[in-house]
């Protein structure tokens, strides 16, 4: 499988859409990132429209939550193939078969890697402020956990290009949050993931316009 080039300087990354984006999220939990995403598009705050949601996992609970507001739903388990590029190939053979504008890594934690045809059309939101807190390991209550131990005063989520790296790739946005004395773990998760609720659309709505830019390991926002 031929690796993209992550360095290659493209301008712009899209051209903007006349019509609502395909979204194809990939979920291993709860789902509650694309519930999220799904209720902005049922109110109409996010031109959208989620065509494929799969799951790494036949137990994961987000699969109930998008039938019943009758997405598409698939399951490819990650334990039903020997490699990580088998998994990612059929992964992405289905995505292709939905047709998907763009692919949001939502809560996956499955590491999948990324074909040349869908670089820079892959996005994943981290809940810490990436480079703090993040690569492999680092996923839900461990990030919070992590920053409280350490005593940072603010924390947040990111919200970047994935590439063929743990929570590495061109950084799109990313938002703030502070973290209080009294703090859990739970706590601080809460608020980061209020902060996600709006970063996460926001990124995708950036992307439809065609006004993400990029040069090397930097995301620029055109202006309007």
């Amino acid at each position: 499988m031929s690796q993209p080039n992550w360095e290659e300087a493209i301008r712009p990354l899209a051209e903007p859409l006349s019509r609502p984006i395909r979204l194809a999220a990939l979920i291993s939990g709860g789902g509650t990132t694309v519930v999220n995403l799904h209720d902005l598009i049922v109110a109409g705050e996010l031109d959208a429209e989620l065509v494929n949601v799969i799951a790494s996992r036949p137990d994961c609970a987000g699969i109930d939550r998008m039938r019943s507001r009758e997405v598409p739903v698939e399951v490819i388990r990650r334990k039903g193939f020997e490699s990580t590029a088998d998994f990612s190939e059929a992964t992405f053979e289905a995505i292709d078969r939905a047709e998907a504008d763009l692919v949001l890594l939502a809560g996956f934690l499955a590491f999948i890697e990324i074909p040349e045809r869908y670089a820079y059309r892959v996005l994943n939101i981290h809940p810490s402020l990436i480079p703090a807190f993040c690569g492999k390991g680092y996923h839900g209550e461990h990030v919070h956990r992590a920053a409280i131990e350490r005593g940072v005063k603010v924390s947040g989520c990111t919200v970047h290009f994935a590439d063929n790296e743990y929570d590495h790739g061109p950084i799109i946005l990313q938002r703030t949050v502070p973290v209080l004395p009294q703090d859990t773990a739970d706590s601080l998760a809460a608020r980061v993931f209020a902060a996600e609720c709006e970063a996460y659309p926001e990124a995708v709505r950036l992307f439809a316009s065609g006004r993400l830019e990029i040069a090397g390991n930097r995301v620029r926002v055109r202006p309007v």
